[in-house]
C-alpha cells in the first residue's frame, strides 16, 4: 500500500483559534472545519470562484512586518506580532488559506455587512416560501433567519421576472427567486461541458436563460436544481410533489453504470419520490447523471413482477422451490455425468448475491455465464459498462474473465442438446442472444424483477428486488467497495397456499417479490449444496472467510464513501471503460 503524500500545511487563525490546513485551502472550508459558518450563496467546492454574491464577507488581517527590515512588528499591549487588519471586508470565498492569515466572521462590521446584502437580495424576491418547492433546503431562507433586518425599507413597486420557464425537458426555472448566484452556468459549462446558460439584461433586470437556439438538456442537468441555493431552478419530476421534510434519506448508488455514483433516495410510507447525489469526492464530487434519477420508477412500473410463478400459475415460494429441486433431478441424473444444467449470472447482482450465484453454479456441477450490456460513456459519470458490478463478480470468483454480450456458449449446448435446465438470475436470456426455440427446448428457473420474454419462457418464475428495495454492495469500475441501503419495502404478491407434499402447510403465503439472497439459498439448498445464510451479517462472515480480498471487510464496517480493494489481480483486463474516467481513483487502503 503507497502512503499517501502529507499535504503541505500551513496555520491560519479564525475568530482567535488555530488551525493547520493544506495551503490553498479556501477560507470557508477552514472555517468549517471549526464549526464556522460563514454564509455564502455563489460559492461552490467543486465550481470555479466568481464573488457574485458578496454574502461572505469576513475581516481579514496579516501578521505585520517592517518594511525595510521584514522584521516583525510587535504589539506592546499582548506581546504577540501585531496584526494589520484591512480597513474594508473582504469576500471569503476569494481568499486561500496563507501562513499567518487571521479572519474575523463575527464582528459588528461584518454583521452590519451581511445584512446589506442580504436586504438588497430580498428587495424583489417574492415572499412566497409556503409554495415554493425550496422550502425546507433553501439557503436564502436559512440566512435570512440569521442576517435578516426583521423589516422591509423598500416601499417601491417589486420587479417582476417570468415564472415557469422551461429550461429544458427536465428543469423548470421560476425567475423572480433567482439570485444571481451563476452556479448553475458555471456546472453546465465547467463539469457538464455544454455552455448552454446566461445571465441577459442589466441590473435588477438580469435574467437567466439559454443560448440562442439551446435548451439545457443535457444528461447533468438535475444538477443544476441540486446547486441552486434558492427556489429559482425545479425539477419538473419532483415540482409540487412532496415537501422535503416528510421524506426520509437513505444512502445508495447508482446502479446504472459502474461508475456507482453515489446517491441519497428521499421517500415516504414505501414510495419514492426523487434521487439527488451524495458527496463521495472519489467517486462522483457531488454530482449524479438525470438517467440516473429516474431508476425508481422501475419500483412501481407496469412491467414489474410481482407474483411468484410456477408453470404460469400464481404460486408461493416453498412450491416454486420444490419445483426447482425437481427440475435439478432432470438436469443432473447422473452425478457424476457433465451436468446438464447451465447457469447464467448477473453484473447487476450485488456481490452478496454473485457469491450465492457460484455457490449454487457448484452445487449443481454447473457452468457459469454472464452477460455484459455496453454503451457509450459520456467521460464524466456514465461508463460504458452499464452493469454496476462485473467487478464484484471477479472479486467473488464467479467468473475470471470479462463476460460476453452474447451468450454463444450456451445456445450451442442447448442446440447439441446437453443442457436441459438455465437459471437466470435477472438477465433476459433473448436480449444475450437466445431464441424463442432455444428456451423452448430447455426448463428456465428465472430470478428477476421485470418480466421479459425469458420470464414468460420460464416454468418457475421467482421474482426478486430492485436495488432500493434490499441492502448490499458493488465494486466499481475503481474497484471501490461500496454498499447501498434499503430505502422502501417490495410489493407484496398475491396471498396463496400451495402446499406441496413433505412440506409444512402455511396458511396464507404471500408469493410476492422476495430477498435474492434468500431465494438464491434456498435454491442451493434444493439442488443439494450447504444451508447458507441469507442475512448479510452471516453472509459476510461467510465471504470473509472465503473471497481473499474481502478478508478483512464485514458489511457493518464499510465506510459510507466505501473503500478501494488493490486491482493487481485483474488490471491486465481489457475493461471496456478504457482511460475514460473523470475522477482520478484514490489510493487503495485495507478496511479495520
Amino acid at each position: 500500500m503507497i502512503a499517501p503524500a502529507k499535504p503541505d500545511l500551513v496555520t491560519v487563525n479564525i475568530d482567535g483559534r488555530d488551525i493547520a490546513v493544506p495551503k490553498g485551502t479556501n477560507v470557508i472550508e477552514a472555517a468549517r472545519l471549526l464549526g464556522v459558518d460563514i454564509p455564502h450563496y455563489c460559492y461552490h467546492p467543486k465550481l470555479t470562484v466568481v464573488g457574485n454574491c458578496r454574502m461572505c464577507l469576513i475581516e481579514m488581517g496579516m501578521p505585520a512586518v517592517d518594511p525595510a527590515t521584514k522584521a516583525p512588528v510587535m504589539d506592546p499591549a499582548t506581546g504577540k506580532q501585531r496584526i494589520n487588519w484591512i480597513p474594508r471586508p473582504q469576500i471569503g470565498c476569494a481568499t486561500n488559506a496563507s501562513p499567518g492569515l487571521h479572519i474575523r466572521t463575527q464582528t459588528p462590521q461584518v454583521k452590519d455587512c451581511r445584512e446589506g446584502v442580504m436586504e438588497f437580495l430580498l428587495i424583489n424576491h417574492p415572499l412566497d416560501c409556503p409554495i415554493c418547492d425550496q422550502a425546507g433546503e433553501c439557503k436564502l431562507q436559512e440566512q435570512a433567519t440569521g442576517y435578516g433586518r426583521g423589516y422591509s425599507r423598500f416601499i417601491e413597486q417589486k420587479n417582476v421576472k417570468p415564472k415557469r420557464t422551461l429550461l429544458g425537458p427536465r428543469v423548470m426555472l421560476d425567475d423572480e427567486r433567482c439570485i444571481l448566484c451563476s452556479r448553475c452556468i458555471r456546472f453546465s459549462k465547467e463539469i457538464a461541458h455544454d455552455d448552454v446558460l446566461g445571465f441577459i439584461d442589466r441590473g435588477s433586470h438580469s435574467t437567466l436563460t439559454c443560448y440562442p437556439g439551446k435548451k439545457l438538456e443535457h444528461n447533468y442537468s438535475l444538477n443544476t436544481v441540486d446547486i441552486c441555493p434558492v427556489g429559482a431552478l425545479t425539477s419538473t419530476d419532483f415540482r409540487f410533489k412532496m415537501r422535503v421534510w416528510f421524506l426520509k434519506q437513505t444512502n445508495s448508488l447508482d446502479a446504472e453504470s459502474s461508475v456507482g455514483a453515489n446517491t441519497v433516495v428521499w421517500s415516504r410510507e414505501g414510495a419514492i419520490y426523487r434521487i439527488t447525489p451524495r458527496r463521495n469526492d472519489g467517486v462522483n464530487d457531488t454530482w449524479m447523471a438525470d438517467s440516473g434519477r429516474e431508476l425508481y420508477k422501475q419500483v412501481r412500473a407496469p412491467d414489474r413482477l410481482t407474483a411468484i410463478k410456477v408453470n404460469g400459475a400464481d404460486s408461493g415460494l416453498p412450491m416454486a422451490v420444490h419445483t426447482a429441486a425437481e427440475l435439478f433431478k432432470v438436469g443432473r441424473v447422473d452425478p457424476n455425468a457433465p451436468s446438464a444444467i447451465s447457469v447464467v449470472g448477473s453484473g447487476r447482482s450485488t456481490v452478496e448475491e454473485q457469491f450465492l450465484t457460484k455457490k449454487l453454479a457448484a452445487a449443481l456441477g454447473a457452468p457459469v455465464h454472464l452477460v455484459s450490456r455496453v454503451g457509450a460513456g459520456d467521460g464524466i459519470l456514465v461508463s460504458a459498462d452499464r452493469n454496476p458490478n462485473v467487478r464484484g463478480a471477479l472479486v467473488t470468483g464467479l467468473i475470471t474473465a470479462l463476460p460476453s454480450p452474447r451468450l454463444a456458449a450456451l445456445a450451442s449446448d442447448i442446440d447439441a442438446g446437453r443442457i436441459k435446465v438455465v437459471v437466470a438470475v435477472n438477465e433476459d436470456l433473448t436480449a444475450a442472444g437466445l431464441t424463442a426455440a432455444q428456451l423452448a427446448k430447455v426448463a428456465v428457473i428465472y430470478l428477476g424483477t421485470h418480466a421479459n420474454a425469458t420470464s414468460a419462457a420460464a416454468q418457475v418464475v421467482l421474482p426478486t428486488l430492485t436495488v432500493f428495495e434490499k441492502n448490499g454492495t458493488f465494486v466499481n469500475q475503481q474497484f471501490r467497495l461500496q454498499k447501498f441501503h434499503q430505502a422502501v419495502p417490495p410489493p407484496a404478491g398475491p396471498a396463496v397456499d400451495p402446499t406441496p407434499a413433505g412440506l409444512v402447510p402455511h396458511l396464507a403465503l404471500t408469493g410476492g417479490p422476495a430477498n435474492d439472497l434468500v431465494v438464491l439459498a434456498k435454491l442451493i439448498a434444493a439442488g443439494g449444496g450447504l444451508t447458507l445464510p441469507s442475512d448479510l451479517p452471516a453472509l459476510w462472515s461467510l465471504i470473509a472467510a472465503e473471497v481473499p480480498a474481502l478478508g478483512t471487510m464485514t458489511f457493518a464496517n464499510l465506510p459510507e464513501t466505501g473503500l478501494l480493494l488493490d486491482p493487481t489481480p485483474w488490471t491486465a483486463l481489457p475493461f471496456v471503460e478504457g482511460e475514460t474516467l473523470h475522477f482520478k481513483p484514490a489510493v487503495p487502503a485495507a478496511a479495520t
